[in-house]
């Protein structure tokens, strides 16, 4: 078991930092010839907190920085849409054409078929990206608000020199207060690869994850990320054997003790429209795992682990056991993939009979 602040103590069940960017979403279509698009908000570490209070019913908030302008106004407009507190946002003044400081677009297709889905950020010199130590009163928030959980990643911390410090300066002071850390390596080679490529996401994350209680990674994210090499595997296959993976993890744990729990998703890809999607968890020496899903059918894949994430948190925030955590994780991040747009659309009820094995049958 996880030693969780008492809810009644906290202001917050979970807390996120890291970037919001302003999804482009062309639907059916491709970006190049697109006419049109929908419009969401999205980023790996919000999209846990939004889960979990939309889904979930938990109280949650985001730490981030917008520009000023109307772009970030609707940005927050879509966050408060979702019901995650806005507080803790850091508005930047706009210099009128994003010369020193802009919000962050994702245009994202969806991929089908054999085409698979693609991601064209378009994030320089944002907000977030120039967060520096200092820039959030953390002891305000995690002693004096309380939060039970804390949640970040690789995504944020891959945006500047920065916002590493950022992410070392509040989960420093999360632990300091009890809170539980847990943190999505999340490894995106496009972030990395002009600031030093592997080399420097595993300098950074590695001095990251002696301070996390919760690692959750796939198993690109182990080895590029963490260094987490096994014979036979490497960061550019689409799926290893779960023997493979439960070494890499048993590695992982060793190196840093401090890993309370390290969790993934199993994900073997068919096509951009069928995966196989599965979810192991390490904890206190035993390995957890959902059902394998297979030939599961994917209307947009963009944010499952996410989801899956935000599954798992409330599965130890609610009854603190892993098997029931990686088994919400899974099926949360089942049903988030099957509407469009990063964040989950899924009900707890729809999250509870799956974790059930529920009947998919029409409802009436």
């Amino acid at each position: 078991m996880l030693t969780l602040r008492p809810a009644e103590s906290c202001l917050y069940d979970c807390v996120s930092l890291g970037e919001i960017m302003l999804r482009l979403d062309p639907g059916e279509g491709r970006v190049r010839v697109a006419r049109e698009f929908k419009v969401w908000e999205g980023g790996g570490e919000y999209n846990v907190a939004r889960g979990l209070r939309k889904c979930f019913g938990l109280r949650t908030a985001v730490v981030t920085a917008f520009a000023d302008n109307d772009v970030g106004r609707l940005v927050e407009d879509f966050i408060m849409q979702g019901g995650v507190d806005v507080d803790w946002i850091k508005w930047v003044p706009y210099d009128g054409i994003g010369r020193n400081v802009r919000v962050g677009l994702n245009f994202t297709e969806r991929g089908y078929g054999i085409r698979g889905a693609k991601g064209i950020p378009d994030r320089g010199n944002t907000a977030a990206s120039q967060l520096k130590p200092g820039d959030i009163d953390w002891e305000e928030l995690f002693g004096k608000k309380g939060v039970r959980w804390f949640h970040t990643g690789g995504i944020f911390a891959a945006l500047s020199d920065t916002t590493p410090e950022v992410v070392i300066e509040a989960v420093e002071c999360a632990r300091k207060h009890g809170t539980i850390v847990s943190y999505d390596l999340n490894y995106r080679p496009s972030l990395w690869k002009s600031i030093g490529g592997k080399a420097r996401a595993q300098e950074v994350n590695r001095r990251i994850a002696k301070s996390v209680d919760v690692m959750i990674g796939n198993e690109e994210d182990f080895t590029a990320s963490l260094g987490m090499e096994v014979e036979g595997v490497d960061e550019h296959i689409s799926h290893i054997e779960l023997d493979s993976f439960k070494a890499m993890i048993e590695r992982a744990v060793k190196e840093f003790p401090n890993f309370k729990v390290a969790a993934t998703t199993l994900r073997t890809v068919e096509s951009a429209t069928i995966n196989d999607w599965g979810a192991i968890c390490w904890h206190d020496g035993q390995f957890h795992s959902a059902p394998d899903r297979k030939r599961l059918e994917i209307m947009d894949r963009v944010g499952g682990g996410d989801s899956f994430a935000s599954g798992l948190v409330y599965g130890f925030l609610k009854f603190n056991d892993a098997a029931k955590a990686v088994q919400y994780g899974a099926a949360h991040g089942a049903l988030a993939m099957t509407t469009p747009g990063d964040t989950s659309m899924a009900t707890l009820a729809e999250v509870e009979k799956e974790v059930g094995g529920g009947s998919k049958r029409v409802e009436r």
